[in-house]
């Protein structure tokens, strides 16, 4: 959304999105140019982007069911140390993710990695990923923010 404002950290924010806007001014129908763009915040896009004429149709995207996360999950368990079946790790961890973007799978797995690492393994074990699953859904914990009765 535009501020109005350009200093800060959105001012190149601003002046993409006006070159954008610019450039898309410049289509007609006769140019055969498609524009394809994505994003996971919706709700943040700046309203002169989704304007009649701008973009044709909006495809909602849903995330991954349970077998998609599982095939997301075998691709990112793939480079990971862990003594772990890979296979059943992928079912059990997309069982336990449902709502899981691709980004957030990847943020498990990377997560369990550092966890592991963190507590000097070798190998990524099944807390580790139940404990980044968390991380992921719940983020960093804050030991200095911890609430104590009075």
């Amino acid at each position: 959304k535009r501020s109005g404002r350009s200093f800060g950290g959105h001012s190149e924010q601003e002046n993409t999105l006006n070159q954008l806007l610019v450039e898309m001014d410049g289509f007609n129908t006769t140019t055969n140019v498609v524009v394809l763009a994505a994003t996971n915040r919706v709700d943040i896009l700046d309203k002169a982007l989704l304007r009649p004429g701008r973009f044709d149709r909006q495809i909602f995207v849903p995330a991954p069911d349970i077998k998609g996360r599982a095939s997301i999950f075998k691709v990112h368990l793939k480079p990971l140390k862990t003594n772990l079946e890979k296979l059943d790790l992928a079912r059990k961890m997309a069982a336990l993710t449902p709502g899981f973007t691709g980004a957030d799978i990847a943020n498990v797995c990377n997560e369990a990695a550092l966890i592991a690492a963190r507590d000097n393994n070798q190998f990524i074990e099944m807390k580790h990923f139940e404990q980044a699953i968390e991380r992921v859904v719940a983020g960093m914990e804050k030991k200095t923010q911890v609430l104590q009765p009075d």
